[in-house]
């Protein structure tokens, strides 16, 4: 048995001991939402969001308003021609759609959805980095939170590897 193996021992049934004990019941948990919470400040209009069908191709995009919030039906994926190949593209059962957004004023972007599905946006020069990373408020709906700085221009919206035929989606300006 190597030197540091009694140590190592000894050091795993404390982790595990505590893990399974007293320290994990003291641990945060995700909170449980008996009812859905309608955000408020930037987010408000989530609660209130319009129908629109996501575009198979740039020429069916539709344009997503700022500050508005859209339940968007998905296409398949196979039937979906994306500009550019989605990072996490999914797979034969699952949904994705492109969305146009306009941006007028250089700043940091917030892009908002309800489920984990991929997200990319597409500029003049190619898919673009995100900033930053984040969930929405507990309990309303907002899964993730992705930022972009933008400059002023026409962005593509890719959404891709959704499990479910519908997300809604929101751009906000600001961080």
């Amino acid at each position: 048995m190597p030197k540091n193996g009694p140590i190592l021992t000894t050091l795993a049934a404390l982790m595990l001991t505590l893990w399974g004990g007293r320290a994990a019941a003291q641990m945060p948990s995700a909170p449980t939402c008996a009812t859905p919470v309608a955000p408020d400040g930037d987010y408000a209009p989530w609660a209130r969001p319009t129908t629109m069908n996501a575009g198979a191709d740039q020429a069916t995009a539709p344009l997503l308003p700022l500050g508005s919030a859209a339940r968007l039906r998905l296409v398949s994926t196979p039937r979906i021609q994306y500009p550019i190949r989605p990072e996490k593209p999914g797979g034969s059962v699952s949904y994705g759609g492109i969305l146009i957004l306009d941006i007028t004023a250089k700043g940091a972007y917030r892009i908002a959805l309800s489920s984990a599905a991929w997200l990319d946006v597409i500029g003049k020069d190619g898919a673009l980095r995100s900033t930053a990373h984040g969930h929405g408020p507990d309990c309303t709906g907002i899964r993730k939170v992705v930022t972009f700085a933008l400059e002023p221009g026409r962005y593509t919206i890719q959404i891709a590897a959704s499990g479910a035929d519908d997300v809604t989606v929101m751009a906000l300006s600001g961080e």
